[in-house]
């Protein structure tokens, strides 16, 4: 049995957007991690509940509402702060999407040293769709980001909803262009690719219940 920290956006808001997590890419993980037996933790830059993407539960991504009543159960109601974990009491941390991810976690130094002291302990850091600008900011000892030179993924610019562009606050795509090997794979239905043993990501929230496979096997190998 391992701990897993799964970590989302307690939310975004300003007069004309708001945004926050996406419902699949916590709850398919989720399942998968503790039908195998693991425990999953969940922690915000807040603490309590967190802001829900309202599209993330409506019939156009969850057409059988398998989410949206995971949501409606209260699984995600209590979330501890982030500045408040023990690293050490994980085995792997699990960066959630949504747009929020980009405004409040990315940046988000408690949530930097939680990875990179779980990473230093040979554990698994794994980020969905815009979860991955988490690992962008994080730098290790060198100064350099965790993920520089790595394979990684992430939602690709193509799909960005037009309505929504103008109010990120930068192109995710890019900044791990930047850095590192960037691989959208737009062809396949689902993608998630390993950097190396202890990192992993996917591309967008059709690939959670993957990343949830993925995880599963990569804490088995453990």
């Amino acid at each position: 049995m391992a701990k897993v920290l799964a970590v989302v956006s307690s939310g975004y808001k300003d007069t004309d957007y708001h945004t926050g997590w996406w419902g699949e890419e916590l709850f398919a993980p989720l399942k998968a991690l503790e039908e195998a037996g693991h425990v999953v933790d969940l922690a915000s830059p807040l603490g309590g509940k967190p802001e829900l993407d309202e599209r993330s539960v409506l019939p156009e991504y969850d057409p059988q509402g398998t989410y949206k009543a995971l949501y409606e159960s209260g699984r995600a109601d209590d979330t501890r702060k982030i500045r408040e974990i023990n690293a050490a009491d994980y085995d792997a941390i699990l960066i959630v999407g949504g747009h929020g991810a980009m405004f409040d976690l990315a940046k988000n130094e408690d949530l930097h040293r939680i990875i990179n002291s779980v990473y230093d302990r040979g554990g698994i850091i794994a980020a969905e769709c815009h979860g991955p600008s988490v690992l962008v900011y994080t730098t290790r000892p060198n100064g350099k980001s965790i993920v520089e030179g790595l394979k990684v993924t992430g939602y690709p610019d193509v799909w960005e909803p037009e309505d929504v562009l103008p109010y990120l606050p930068y192109s995710l795509e890019q900044e791990l262009r930047k850095i590192a090997d960037y691989i959208p794979e737009l062809d396949q239905k689902a993608f998630a690719v390993w950097g190396n043993s202890q990192i992993v990501t996917s591309r967008d929230p059709f690939s959670s219940e993957l990343m949830g496979q993925e995880l599963v096997k990569g804490l088995q190998k453990r």
